[in-house]
C-alpha cells in the first residue's frame, strides 16, 4: 500500500505523577523514573485519505427507483424531447389520467447531477412528496415531467439548466453541490393524485 503526504505529528504528554526530591546542597532533581514519565513523544502517521467513501469502504447504497436492471433497458428506450428542451424517458408507463394543472399530486423522486450522485430523495425520507403540480411549487422540468405522466407511472427526466435551480444548491454532507442552472435528472414515480381520487368517489 502507497502512503502519500505523510507528516509525523509530535504530542506531548505530561505526567500528573511527576515527583521532585529535594537536597540541600543542590537544585531539585527528579527521579529517573519520574524522568520517564515527564515527557515523550509519540509519531503519529497522518494519511491525506479521501473523506466519505474514500477509505477503502464501499459507498452508501442509496435507495433508487431505478436499479441496474432497469438502466439497462433504459438504454433502449427511446428520448421524448419537448419544446422547452425537456427529455424523458418512460421507465414505465402509467395507467388512468394524468394529473391536471394545480391538482395536488403524491411522487416519489430521486434527484440526481449528471454523474449520478444523488443529492435529494423522497426515498430516504421515507414518504412521497406532495405538491400542486404546474403551480410552480417545484422546479419548472419536474412540474413539466410530471403532468404528461399517469398514476403508477416512473420517468427519467433529464431536466436542463433553464428548467432546473436558478440559485442552484449548496452541498451538504455526502451530498454533491448543484451549480446555478446546470442540467439535473430525476427519476419520478407518480404514486397518486389526492385530489383526483376524491373527485371519483
Amino acid at each position: 500500500m502507497a502512503f502519500s503526504n505523510i507528516r509525523a505529528q509530535a504530542i506531548i504528554v505530561r505526567s500528573s505523577s511527576c515527583k521532585t526530591r529535594k537536597y540541600s546542597n543542590g537544585p531539585d532533581l527528579v527521579t529517573r523514573r519520574d524522568v520517564m514519565g515527564l515527557l515523550f513523544v509519540v509519531p503519529i502517521i497522518s494519511l491525506n485519505l479521501p473523506d466519505a467513501d474514500g477509505a477503502g469502504l464501499p459507498p452508501e447504497e442509496k435507495p433508487k427507483l431505478c436499479d441496474d436492471a432497469c438502466e439497462k433497458e433504459l438504454e433502449n428506450v427511446p428520448m421524448v424531447t419537448t419544446e422547452s428542451g425537456l427529455q424523458y424517458k418512460d421507465i414505465k408507463v402509467g395507467e388512468g389520467p394524468s394529473p391536471p394543472v394545480g391538482f395536488q399530486v403524491a411522487a416519489n423522486y430521486v434527484a440526481m447531477v449528471p454523474s449520478g450522485q444523488i443529492f435529494d430523495s423522497s426515498l430516504e425520507k421515507g414518504q412521497p412528496y406532495i405538491f400542486r403540480v404546474g403551480s410552480g411549487q417545484v422546479i419548472k422540468g419536474l412540474d413539466e415531467g410530471i403532468l404528461s405522466m399517469k398514476i403508477g407511472g416512473k420517468r427519467r427526466l433529464y431536466i436542463p439548466g433553464p428548467l432546473a435551480f436558478p440559485k442552484g444548491l449548496t452541498s451538504a454532507p455526502g451530498r454533491p453541490r448543484v451549480a446555478p442552472s446546470s442540467p439535473v435528472v430525476f427519476d419520478v414515480s407518480l404514486e397518486y393524485i389526492p385530489g383526483l381520487e376524491d373527485e371519483e368517489l
